[in-house]
């Protein structure tokens, strides 16, 4: 009896304690204590770098980037911006334009050209630049194929310069206008452009006073991933010639070890992504495009003119093998003997070998296990805390949210050079987040970066998932005597994995494909797949680059299948 007495107090003490309105801070602070460790205070830490020179704080850096003696930052900052605009507006205009005529009009080859749309989501960043060069490049197969059949004297064309980067970006970036823009046009009220037009109103204007401002919500969240991705981009800059842009002149101070000058450079370059972050929220929120009809959604109008088929299915061909093409050249060249293609017009030589040298040769299969664990380690990481945090949001209240939010959300918006260099300048040296160690130059310096650059991934995909679930459930089994614990693993958690496991999936291809990152963190033994992509492609060795390239695409191509099977027309949710 006197046992049973002692034990209700305790009991009491525990639940008064859970119940507590300070007890969920007790929750969060390990949340925000993460970011806090790892997002804040490396940003903080290459802030410093940028302005402390030999123990003295100083703001020479920013004086000499500014220079207009010395105009190379400030052409690097002009360039990548003009780039990133660039490729928002040829992006916009190629990604709406395509998602309005597929979803709009019903024509022969739609149905193959919706599902070849995507085809771009396929090639990482690297293997999309590569297989362009490949195919477009001075020496690339149809400019050179132009050249022969028509006996010219030089190539008639060749993508270089800032415009192969613009073009390059297009091909690979339409696609978040695409996927975005589709989903909001289904959702579009025919009533609505009827009245415009019962009224007077042309095409064009219904099109700019109707459709248009009711794509907004879309075209602006598609905007800021096409401009943070153009201002993140180092291969096609690299490749294409152009020194004078942000990334590059960063990868350029950092192995030229002026690391003051990479910090400086690295911190004015996330104050313009997080500023053009800001800019389209503002211009988000300034207006309300929020859809009060209750019309029913568009039906296709079918082309039924003779002409308009006939031009419909050539365009549609033409379609198919500019989106096929870059894979295409890419399982081609995988294929070819290296050292072999050096004036042709198409490799003289083939061989099987650099596909079995991919599991049976210990140096090509080194860094194909490399990705595979680190994408791994920071994939787990990813999922624990963006679940955590993602649940914190959806179904506690605190003080803080909106911070916690941006602070998640901020990594996305940093260039993979700018998260590298804040790694480096913050665990060059070992501090208590480090747990006393020095990190740079380890293997766990690559996870990390990984984790951080893409933990919104899972966050977001999970609080969608989460918004969507009814809370009553929930309650209901914690009124029925389940521990939170309890009603988390057997409610929630099933409920929200589709939701989960579709950015969990989305991450790791994400972290496998990673490149601006690792290039500046990795080391011989950490070197990760995409690595040893662009190692083997300056090696001369394009038959075992292009091998790697279509191993990757492969593995994108299934998640990516099984992310939309997963959660169907939601997959770009996770996004």
């Amino acid at each position: 009896m006197r046992a049973e007495l002692q034990q209700a107090p305790t009991a009491a003490r525990r639940k008064s304690i859970t119940a507590s309105p300070a007890f969920v801070y007790v929750l969060v602070s390990p949340l925000f204590l993460i970011l806090l460790a790892y997002v804040v205070y490396p940003l903080f830490e290459t802030f410093v770098a940028s302005i402390k020179i030999d123990e003295e704080i100083t703001w020479k850096n920013y004086i000499r980037f500014f220079s207009l003696e010395h105009t190379a930052n400030l052409e690097a900052l002009w360039n990548s911006i003009y780039i990133s605009v660039l490729s928002v507006i040829t992006c916009g205009i190629v990604g709406v334009t395509m998602a309005f005529l597929l979803e709009r009009y019903e024509f022969p080859g739609r149905k193959i050209l919706s599902v070849l749309a995507l085809v771009p989501m396929a090639l990482p960043p690297l293997i999309g630049v590569l297989s362009f060069t490949f195919l477009y490049g001075e020496s690339g197969i149809v400019p050179r194929a132009i050249k022969e059949l028509f006996g010219l004297a030089q190539v008639p064309f060749s993508l270089k310069g800032m415009w192969g980067v613009v073009v390059v970006h297009t091909f690979t970036m339409y696609t978040y206008f695409f996927m975005t823009a589709t989903a909001a046009i289904k959702g579009l009220d025919p009533s609505l452009e009827e009245a415009a037009a019962s009224l007077g109103a042309n095409r064009f204007t219904v099109w700019r006073r109707i459709i248009l401002p009711m794509l907004t919500p879309a075209m602006v969240a598609s905007s800021l991933l096409v401009f943070m991705i153009s201002m993140a981009s180092y291969t096609a800059p690299l490749i294409f010639g152009i020194d004078r842009t942000m990334t590059m002149q960063i990868y350029l101070s950092r192995t030229n070890g002026d690391l003051d000058m990479a910090a400086t450079q690295s911190t004015i370059l996330s104050i313009v992504s997080v500023a053009f972050l800001l800019i389209m929220r503002w211009y988000q929120g300034a207006r309300n495009y929020q859809n009060l009809s209750k019309g029913v959604s568009v039906h296709r109008t079918e082309i039924k003119s003779k002409a308009g088929r006939y031009t419909t299915i050539v365009l549609s061909f033409i379609g198919t093998i500019i989106l096929m093409l870059p894979i295409l050249v890419l399982v081609l060249i995988s294929f070819s003997v290296d050292g072999t293609w050096t004036v042709q017009i198409l490799p003289p030589e083939y061989t099987m070998s650099h596909y079995m040298d991919l599991f049976t040769d210990s140096k090509t299969w080194r860094p194909i296990l490399n990705s595979l664990q680190l994408s791994a380690i920071a994939v787990i990481g990813i999922v624990i805390f963006g679940v955590a945090a993602a649940y914190a949001m959806v179904r506690l209240k605190f003080r803080g949210k909106t911070l916690l939010d941006v602070l998640i959300m901020l990594p996305w918006a940093l260039p993979g050079t700018v998260v590298a260099i804040n790694l480096i300048a913050a665990f060059s040296e070992p501090n208590a987040f480090s747990f006393g160690q020095v990190l740079i130059g380890t293997f766990w310096i690559i996870p990390l970066a990984y984790f951080v650059r893409h933990l919104p991934l899972v966050f977001r995909s999970t609080n969608a998932t989460l918004m969507q679930m009814d809370p009553s459930v929930e309650e209901a089994a914690r009124n029925l005597g389940a521990s939170w614990w309890y009603s988390f693993r057997r409610v929630v958690f099933p409920m929200a994995w589709g939701g989960i496991l579709a950015g969990t999936l989305l991450a790791f291809v994400q972290c496998i494909g990673e490149f601006v990152a690792s290039i500046l963190i990795f080391t011989p033994k950490t070197t990760p797949l995409s690595v040893a992509v662009f190692q083997r492609m300056y090696s001369n060795e394009f038959g075992t680059a292009c091998a790697y390239g279509v191993l990757q695409i492969v593995v994108i191509i299934i998640v990516l299948f099984i992310s939309r099977k997963l959660t169907g027309d939601k997959a770009g949710t996770a996004v």
